[in-house]
């Protein structure tokens, strides 16, 4: 058994698509780090994205935890050509690829982005391979929205659609655990 603490790291205040840019976040909610570092479990292997914005929120929460290296393939969805742009330009641009990538997730994707399924199969390889490397422990992965709804709709056996009705907060602990045949899900954007 593995159980995963899926953490979102914390807020970039962005108002535009951010996926592989690499923007900072705000951790000056002092009292929400120190909520979110007592929450997860003391002996839990640390990995993160390799993005500013999670390598920051891991070191923020980390303490005494063993750090496992950044993993580039626990980014956020690459969003290609919208990549800093807001949603109403994008569909301004072409409403139907906006409405279709967004209304039925799968194959579609941005103009040099990635479609939803791109990411479930990266993600799903680098999940698969540290439950491996790490069965029977804790892991606090620290990643972005789309990462932790692709292990939702994984563990949860649903369709995107359904994957994407679930709000994910920055600082929040979405748990889910490993049994070998199964997958369990806990609670989904518990913020302690």
């Amino acid at each position: 058994m593995t159980r995963l603490h899926l953490v979102r790291h914390g807020p970039t205040h962005a108002k535009t698509m951010v996926g592989w840019s690499d923007l900072p976040a705000d951790l000056s909610d002092h009292a929400a780090i120190a909520r979110l570092h007592d929450h997860l479990p003391d002996k839990a292997l640390v990995v993160s994205s390799d993005l500013l914005r999670a390598t920051d929120t891991a070191s923020a929460i980390q303490g005494k935890r063993q750090r496992l290296p950044h993993h580039s393939d626990l980014r956020e969805i690459h969003f290609g050509t919208w990549e800093l742009r807001n949603f109403k330009e994008i569909e301004a641009e072409n409403p139907d690829l906006a409405f279709a990538y967004w209304d039925n997730p799968g194959d579609v994707r941005p103009p040099k982005g990635e479609s939803w399924n791109e990411v479930c199969a990266r993600v799903d390889a680098v999940i698969d391979q540290l439950i491996v490397d790490h069965t029977g422990h804790d892991l606090i992965i620290v990643a972005h929205f789309g990462v932790i709804l692709t292990q939702v709709q994984r563990a949860l056996g649903v369709d995107a659609q359904e994957a994407f009705s679930h709000r994910i907060d920055n600082l929040s602990v979405t748990d889910i655990t490993h049994h070998g045949d199964r997958w369990s899900v806990g609670q989904i954007n518990h913020c302690p």
